[in-house]
């Protein structure tokens, strides 16, 4: 199984280019499965299997048998990953190169992007709302300067995110809106705006250990890891009889860059989808609501980090955590990660419903903790929230590198969850 499993995570990578394109997956595999779209700008149907969209973002749930007695059973995840996004004026020239003009999103580990075939994927959007989804094959590149003309190059590496990251697409000023044009199936004219990242086009790899398949090396494991993963554990889960709680399954936008929008876990998508089913079964009220919230539960899977053994000193040292071991528990004492000891609790029933083996995270004091969504939801939702993910190196990369077993027993902890753990 655990082959198969891999093999369905590199297919769902290769195909989410973009947070956009992660929508479509799980949208295909939602309506595969039977759950119905709603539209949120129409009256709410109260589908006991459905799901809404924004974006990037995806919502999806299934009622339980207890109705508005019972409580929300939510995983969070989120499909953007850190990249270049192209900026309004696509294209411009020098030298003899069409160029492409991007700006930094999120915090990628930008070394990591040089000299690597890039694509475009995303949505443009034309004058009427309509978007239209675009992947391109490779067509541009960031070279690097050789080190025969910067001879500090290996010493120290210091680059400027306006000049030196700014690949390189075409041999004179060829017309790049024309051609992303061309790729969405419409006109330049029709063009009124777009959202449109870098991505690596390099397919994943499984590698490494005696039997080889140690390593998965692929783009945008942070955060896919956890979006696959909670997918196909709550596919499997619904497939069967219903819990008593709703389950939800939550695919947040935007959380590489804050959160603080539409489709982000910061903004009202999860409230108000929540309290839209709940009105749906008669909680109407707000003290009926605020009572299912607090029967409710969030696991927040986001990708952690592993120790890395050529710096081992900016790991803790009792919580030395590594690829292949199982899934991540995700602690800090300032909340940068929600999980407290009744989380905690939740999290390791949850586990052992299928026998998993997990760790638990803790930064070194000296090196700053990052955050993600888990804060975020029990900030706006005021419920019992967790933070958890698998061990990745090269976070950040243009190519992370994850443990395949580790991403199959997060789904196994996820499916614990949602059967009543």
């Amino acid at each position: 199984m655990t082959t198969d499993f891999t093999e369905a995570y590199a297919r769902f990578i290769s195909d989410s280019p973009s947070s956009f394109h992660a929508a479509q997956q799980i949208v295909q595999a939602l309506g595969d499965a039977g759950f119905s779209h709603q539209d949120e700008a129409a009256p709410w149907a109260g589908h006991d299997r459905g799901y809404v969209v924004r974006g990037g973002a995806v919502i999806a749930w299934q009622l339980g048998y207890a109705g508005s007695d019972g409580g929300f059973r939510i995983v969070g995840s989120h499909t953007d990953s850190p990249s270049f996004k192209v900026k309004p004026t696509p294209g411009s020239s020098a030298f003899g190169f069409g160029q492409v003009n991007v700006e930094v999103y999120g915090g990628p580990l930008l070394n990591s992007w040089l000299n690597r075939d890039l694509g475009i994927a995303g949505i443009i959007t034309d004058i009427h709302g309509e978007a239209h989804l675009v992947k391109t094959p490779a067509i541009m590149v960031i070279p690097q300067t050789a080190p025969h003309l910067d001879r500090s190059v290996n010493d120290r590496l210091e680059l400027s995110r306006q000049a030196d990251y700014h690949p390189i697409w075409a041999l004179g000023a060829a017309d790049l809106a024309g051609y992303l044009a061309d790729s969405a199936g419409i006109a330049p004219e029709e063009i009124a705006g777009h959202d449109l990242f870098a991505y690596d086009v390099q397919a994943p790899a499984v590698f490494g250990g005696a039997d080889g398949d140690a390593f998965f090396a692929a783009g945008r494991q942070d955060n896919l890891s956890s979006v696959f993963a909670s997918l196909k554990a709550f596919l499997t889960t619904t497939a069967g009889l219903p819990g008593e709680d709703i389950a939800v399954f939550a695919a947040f936008d935007h959380e590489e860059v804050g959160s603080s929008t539409y489709a982000g876990a910061a903004g009202p998508f999860l409230e108000n989808t929540l309290r839209r089913i709940a009105e749906s079964l008669g909680a109407a009220s707000y003290d009926a609501f605020a009572q299912m919230l607090a029967r409710s539960s969030c696991i927040s899977a986001d990708a952690g980090h592993s120790i890395n053994p050529n710096m081992p000193a900016k790991h803790d040292p009792n919580h030395q955590v590594a690829l292949g071991a199982g899934p991540l528990l995700k602690v800090n004492a300032n909340q940068r990660y929600a999980t407290e000891a009744k989380g905690s609790a939740l999290w390791r029933r949850a586990a052992a419903c299928h026998g998993v083996a997990t760790q638990t995270f803790v930064s070194n004091n000296d090196v700053p903790c990052g955050s993600t969504i888990g804060p975020l939801t029990a900030t706006r939702l005021g419920m019992t929230t967790v933070d958890v993910g698998i061990p990745l190196l090269s976070m950040h990369s243009v190519r992370e590198i994850s443990c395949p077993a580790d991403v199959l027993a997060l789904a196994k902890v996820c499916e614990g969850y949602w059967v009543g753990a």
